[in-house]
Formats: structure tokens, C-alpha cells, sequence
């Protein structure tokens, strides 16, 4: 099982009131923003400017949150996209420079340019604290995250929870099906319809929405394959069996988890090609390997893909 995204231990978030207690004043704070020394995370709300650079989109958008909810209503919870972050979900293309909460009375309060406060109803049961932070259970932040992005978005977030094991699919149709009523929620049917746990990250997310979205036969996540002797040698990301057609997704995100203490990128680049000669030979499949670059042309990368799955119908595969 994937383990969520590796949260940082986070600095403490400051207001100017605590420093002003502190004997600063604000001009002596201004000359500590000027000099790098603190960064200002919201108005009136500050960060170790050392610790602040050291820490990845997500993680700097868990301190936004934490400097939210220093100003909020004490009900305040973290939801949405601000709850995904906490569970460790990956959040692609997604805008992490606003906060998201939800009151536990359902009052909402003033849109700003960095906090997003929701209506709705928000009951103990609903809320957990992870993180030192009260947040939106897994399978209600499923249901969250499709209110407020497409189904595309929504999918990367709802896998990397049901991977990671925050939730399950079981957890997730109930809640869609509690919330059908809820706004904006249209889209919450078709994401539980195309959600898989076994698919391990947002590229992989992504090609499995590319395949719904163009009319492909839908491959199956995460094929193991096995030797002449029953030993496994590999498992492929996906895999149209009926077509011996395999699917590889090359991202930075595998070059980190896969390569070995100590292995050159080039020795893991060989490893993987190797290992990919091995299938084909085993399998007498055929291999795509898809990028986020390819991607980001679905109809062209659709082509090549539906081309290879009707050469190899042709052939008899």
C-alpha cells in the first residue's frame, strides 16, 4: 500500500499580536520580513523564513491553514482541498494559495482572497484531528473535493485516499450517496464510478480519466507478471490483456520510489528496461509508455494508443 505524501514537521505560525507581546514592534517586524528572517504567511500572521523556504507547496499550504484557523471561529475545521493536503492526498493542479474550512454551526463567513469558508451542516461524527488540526474525514473530503473541481482533479484526490488507505470505496459511495443533494455535486457519481484504489498516482490517475475521456476500453491497474516458475517479475501500471498491451506511466514521482540506495539514474533506467524486456518476452505483450507530457495532447496520444489496440486486434492477440 502507498504511503501518503510525506508531511513535514511544520514551524510554528506566529501572529503580530504574540510578537508584539515579545517586545517587537512593527517596524522591527517589517525589517525581519525585508530581511528574509520571517516570512508573512497571511496578514498579520508570520513564519520562520528559513523553515518556510525548505518546504514544498503542500506543506505551505498546511501552514496557511494552521495561520486560518489561529483567526478563526474555535468550530473551525479544515475541508476540501486544505483536508486533502492533511491526509497526504496528491492535489494536482490544484490552487493551494487559499485555505478551505466548514463551521461546525454552518455559518459562513466572508470570502477572502485566501480562505474560503463552506456552508453546510458539520456534525462531531464528520471530524477528526490529524495533524494536531481538527479535518473533514477521508471519505467526506472524497465528496468535498468534487463540489469545488472537475472530475479529473477530483480523481487524482480521491485515489491517492483510497490508496493510501484513508478511505474505501465502500466509505466514499456511501457518503456520495448521503450527499446527492448537496450543491455542485454533479460530478460525484461519475468520480465514484471511475475511482480505483489500486491505482498508485496522479499520473496513473490521470491516464485512467484520459482512457474514460476517449472512448478507450478501460485497462486494468496494477497487472502482476509471472515467470515460467510462478516467481513475480514485475507488475505493469496497466495492462488491455485482451490485447497484449501493457501501459507503463514514466513520472519523477516512480524515479523516487523505485530507485536503490545508491543507483544512478542510469542504472535504474537500465534495471527498468530490462524488466520491461522481460514482461514482453513472458507475456508476448507490447509496451506504451505514456508521460505527463503526452498527456497534455489526449487526442493525439489517443490515436497512437487506439492504433496499437487495433493492429493487435488485427493480429489476433
Amino acid at each position: 500500500m502507498m504511503k501518503p505524501v510525506q508531511l513535514a514537521e511544520l514551524p510554528l505560525v506566529v501572529a503580530r499580536a504574540t510578537l508584539i507581546d515579545e517586545g517587537m514592534t512593527d517596524r522591527h517586524i517589517n525589517a525581519l520580513v525585508h530581511a528574509g528572517a520571517l516570512v508573512r504567511v497571511r496578514r498579520g500572521q508570520y513564519v520562520d523564513g528559513e523553515a518556510w523556504r525548505a518546504l514544498g507547496r503542500a506543506d505551505r499550504h498546511r501552514l496557511l491553514t494552521r495561520g486560518v484557523m489561529l483567526a478563526a471561529h474555535p468550530g473551525t475545521t479544515a475541508t476540501h482541498v486544505s483536508a486533502a493536503v492533511e491526509w497526504g492526498a496528491p492535489v494536482w493542479d490544484l490552487p493551494l494559495g487559499v485555505a478551505h474550512t466548514t463551521r461546525c454551526d454552518g455559518k459562513v463567513g466572508r470570502r477572502r482572497k485566501d480562505w474560503i469558508q463552506h456552508g453546510g451542516a458539520l456534525p462531531p461524527t464528520d471530524v477528526t484531528m490529524l495533524n494536531g488540526i481538527p479535518v473533514s474525514v477521508a471519505a467526506r473530503t472524497c465528496v468535498e473535493i468534487t463540489t469545488i473541481t472537475d472530475v479529473e482533479r477530483s480523481l487524482v484526490v480521491v485515489n491517492g485516499l483510497l490508496h493510501s488507505g484513508a478511505t474505501t470505496e465502500q466509505e466514499f459511495a456511501d457518503w456520495a450517496r448521503s450527499a446527492r443533494y448537496w450543491p455542485h455535486s454533479l460530478a460525484t457519481d461519475l468520480v465514484l464510478r471511475l475511482c480505483d484504489t489500486r491505482i498508485e498516482s496522479a499520473g496513473e490517475s490521470r491516464f485512467y480519466y484520459f482512457c474514460w475521456r476517449q472512448h478507450l476500453p478501460r485497462p486494468t491497474p496494477q497487472v502482476e507478471v509471472y515467470d515460467e516458475r510462478g516467481r513475480l517479475v514485475g507488475r505493469v501500471d496497466f495492462a488491455w490483456e485482451e490485447f497484449g498491451v501493457f501501459v507503463e506511466f514514466d513520472g519523477k514521482q516512480k524515479y523516487a520510489k523505485y530507485r536503490r540506495d545508491g543507483e544512478t539514474l542510469d542504472e535504474f533506467l537500465m534495471r527498468e528496461k530490462k524488466r520491461e524486456e522481460l514482461i514482453c518476452q513472458l507475456t508476448g505483450w507490447v509496451c506504451i509508455r505514456v508521460t505527463w507530457a503526452d498527456l497534455a495532447t489526449p487526442e493525439l496520444l489517443a490515436r497512437r494508443v487506439r492504433k496499437l489496440l487495433d493492429s493487435r486486434r488485427a493480429l489476433g492477440a
